[in-house]
């Protein structure tokens, strides 16, 4: 059983979170800023589907990836190079959410609720949540968000509708968030596709105590260095 919280219930410690599903804590709630930004700082993530009750979630061990490990392959290197492409930051954060919430292939529908599109989209008026965004041809052909506190970045979702566009955005986000001090980005899960991008296990325990330490950290102002393109591209 977890607990069913109410609007003004704290989170339970995560080492009560299930083992089956992993990690699953609690249920209830809001997605008010307040208690989402309370649910990044003690290492726990919303994730649920439309129509059912909000779930709250804290993983053992958790997936991060640090962003000078992250892995790119020589197919993807030669796309950098060639630079066919804008990369921006929090300019169409709105539209990256968009795409992230649609369906993807052989799925049903998206955890992406309008519920938690409007709360991500407030998180980004307060600075708190940002997107990397990749054009091509004048159109948006990928991107990434995630919500960053202090030196510590917590990776929500990507979307790509142009060969390795998605894969664009990662790499120039790890390497603005290496040049910033950044150590991990948190990926919440782990997938074929992260761990094929150097995402590693981190035991919970020990990704806690670094959320905890390094969100005390300064946080950096959101925009791009001028001569990242080399630095990604290398």
């Amino acid at each position: 059983m977890i607990p069913f919280l109410g609007p003004s219930d704290p989170f339970p410690p995560v080492d009560e979170a299930l083992d089956e599903p992993d990690g699953l804590l609690a249920a209830g709630a809001d997605l008010t800023p307040g208690r989402l930004v309370d649910a990044y700082r003690h290492g726990i993530f919303p994730w649920f589907n439309d129509g059912d009750p909000i779930l709250w979630w804290s993983p053992d061990p958790r997936t991060v990836l640090a962003p000078r490990q992250l892995h790119v392959s020589h197919s993807l290197r030669r796309r950098l190079k060639a630079r066919a492409f804008t990369v921006t930051v929090d300019t169409a954060f709105a539209a990256v959410l968009d795409h992230c919430a649609a369906p993807r292939a052989g799925a049903a529908g998206t955890w992406l609720t309008p519920a938690m599109k409007d709360a991500y989209l407030t998180l980004h008026g307060q600075g708190l949540a940002h997107s990397m965004e990749v054009w091509m041809e004048g159109a948006l052909a990928g991107g990434i968000y995630g919500v960053a506190l202090g030196r510590m970045f917590f990776g929500e979702s990507m979307f790509s509708r142009r060969t390795d566009a998605s894969k664009i955005a990662m790499v120039y986000l790890a390497a603005q968030l290496d040049r910033w001090g950044f150590p991990w980005i948190d990926c919440q899960l782990e997938t074929d596709h992260l761990r094929s991008l150097g995402a590693t296990a981190m035991p919970r325990s020990a990704f806690v105590a670094e959320v905890a330490r390094l969100i005390r950290e300064p946080a950096p102002r959101w925009m791009l260095d001028d001569d990242l393109a080399r630095t990604a591209s290398r």
